[in-house]
């Protein structure tokens, strides 16, 4: 981490997302190198198609209504260091654990759920580097509080 010192947008960077419950020095430096600090991919769903989070529809011949399928010509190692930081944040984070759990109540695979998690945490990691925020646990959103 004492290289992150000379670099203050890469170090403010590093400290956003590894603020998120699940996301740690691993992860955050990987993601870091493969967006190249964010400017590589300034879009969450581009990252996400390069990650292989997004699933896709299969259209031709034979498998029109097969379903949505994951691509395979994804990065694997993202791929696999954000399922870890998805099964860490399912346990540790709470918004996320009733998301988990409110999908397996209504009888989703897990794949699906986790796939859905990993999906979350990139929309996350790209919308603290854009506000230039860092993540709160406990954030409640002005409208739930005014109509709720």
């Amino acid at each position: 981490l004492s290289l992150l010192d000379g670099i203050e947008d890469l170090k403010t960077n590093y400290q956003r997302i590894t603020s998120i419950k699940g996301i740690g020095m691993i992860n955050a430096l990987t993601i870091l190198i493969y967006t190249e600090n964010f400017t590589r991919f300034t879009d969450c769903r581009k990252f996400a198609c390069y990650v292989g989070v997004v699933p896709f529809d299969k259209s031709s011949g034979t498998s029109l209504g097969k379903g949505k399928r994951i691509s395979r010509l994804a990065n694997i190692q993202i791929k696999t260091l954000l399922t870890q930081a998805a099964r860490c944040a399912v346990v540790h984070n709470p918004k996320l654990r009733t998301y988990y759990l409110r999908k397996l109540s209504e009888g989703k695979k897990i794949k699906l759920i986790i796939s859905n998690v990993r999906n979350k945490l990139l929309q996350i990691m790209f919308a603290l580097v854009q506000k230039g925020q860092v993540y709160i646990n406990d954030y409640q959103n002005q409208l739930d509080i005014k109509f709720g």
